[in-house]
């Protein structure tokens, strides 16, 4: 769907404003939509008319240029069959796919059509760039959002309630190590990655312990002499039972809660033995050796003082959450992390936080986006019968 908006100066108006259109944002409109709440129509002085019997308004505000999120941007090789956790999207089933199939083709369409389903109305490419309150912590009546005014829509908007959808694609983690700058290879984040043929022949240094690092160490070692680096030694489990990974998502929500930095559920969990994992072990490419203390220009050098010569550094070292333009609202603790329970922002409670911290899984970011809508409706409900 594609509101008309008549001028990209004027300020507009949603009840409910939301940033991301991935598996949470999409969830959360889906939940509005399905709660009465109208999708955004500017009338001529830039607000959207709540239509009578409407709990409010609501809007999509995504940077990407077409639909499919994240999913647009991972590697050419990430396939069906070997994606990550993937879950349907609420009221609607993923269809039946060849587990050869590219993610990066059928989930942008899974999702394009998914949006026409059900008439979402979201606005693209648009970039929020701040966040700021309206009146005062802990008092505050909404929120001013400014935009860099992408496809001819207003770059400024207010909004009741911010429900921020934006995941961590657009933030990789480099980690800091003395020397980084001077490596006269290439280095490159799983951001980057595209194909396993860009390093056939070389000799590639691949540093991280999740998913993604374990699935590019199966890809890579297949044209190119791979050295396998983390932090700490793998913890390696046969299956990850749902007991196991429940109590790993408690921990990270125990941590949200805290406002400490979201963490790795891999990190409490331990390592599934994947397929490709076992294609790695049986090629010997598995092998995992301390993290390096410093880079050289020619390699890294190891705990006990070895240079290993390589021609890339990849870094598959996670992501963290892209919330940069919710920096005004000041929500940051000294820990780095921004207090929330039950995807609600404790210090800021009409801003929502979808798929962060506990939430961060396809079927976490489902849930998420479910309880934010229930929760938006309750508190217009109370503060309509305050009025």
């Amino acid at each position: 769907m594609e509101p008309d908006v008549s001028s990209a100066a004027r300020p507009a108006h949603a009840s409910v404003l939301v940033i991301g259109a991935g598996q949470a944002g999409l969830s959360a409109a889906y939940h509005l939509g399905r709660r009465g709440f109208a999708p955004f129509a500017p009338g001529d002085d830039g607000a959207s008319p709540v239509p009578e019997g409407a709990p409010g308004t609501f809007v999509v505000l995504d940077a990407e240029d077409g639909p499919g999120g994240a999913w647009r941007h991972r590697w050419d090789t990430l396939l069906m069959g070997t994606v990550n956790g993937i879950h349907e999207l609420p009221g609607h089933p993923v269809p039946p796919a060849d587990p050869h199939a590219r993610a990066t083709t059928l989930l942008p369409e899974y999702f394009a059509e998914y949006e026409e389903m059900f008439d979402l109305p979201i606005l693209r490419p648009v970039r929020v760039e701040r966040v700021e309150r309206i009146g005062v912590p802990g008092a505050a009546t909404g929120f001013t959002v400014t935009t860099d005014g992408g496809g001819g829509t207003p770059s400024s908007w207010t909004a009741d309630f911010v429900v921020n959808a934006t995941g961590t694609w657009t933030s990789p983690h480099w980690p800091y190590v003395p020397g980084a700058g001077t490596f006269a290879g290439r280095q490159l984040h799983t951001h980057d990655y595209t194909r396993k043929e860009d390093f056939t022949g070389q000799r590639v240094a691949i540093v991280g312990m999740g998913v993604s690092a374990t699935q590019l160490l199966d890809e890579i070692s297949q044209v190119a002499e791979t050295v396998w680096f983390t932090r700490r030694e793998p913890q390696w489990i046969e299956d990850p039972s749902p007991g196991r990974l429940a109590e790993a998502v408690d921990g990270v929500d125990e941590r949200t809660r805290a406002g400490l930095p979201p963490a790795s559920v891999v990190s409490a969990t331990g390592m599934f033995k994947s397929p490709w994992v076992r294609d790695a072990e049986a090629r010997g490419a598995l092998v995992r050796h301390p993290m390096f203390t410093r880079i050289e220009p020619e390699g890294v050098v190891t705990p006990d003082g070895r240079i290993e010569e390589v021609d890339v550094i990849l870094w598959a070292t996670g992501f963290r959450p892209a919330i940069r333009h919710l920096a005004p609202l000041g929500l940051r603790t000294p820990a780095g992390g921004i207090r929330a329970e039950r995807g609600r922002a404790t210090d800021e409670p009409h801003l929502f936080l979808i798929g962060y911290g506990p939430s961060q899984s396809t079927v976490g970011a489902n849930r998420a986006g479910r309880d934010a809508a229930i929760a938006i409706l309750r508190d217009l409900r109370e503060r309509d019968g305050a009025d």
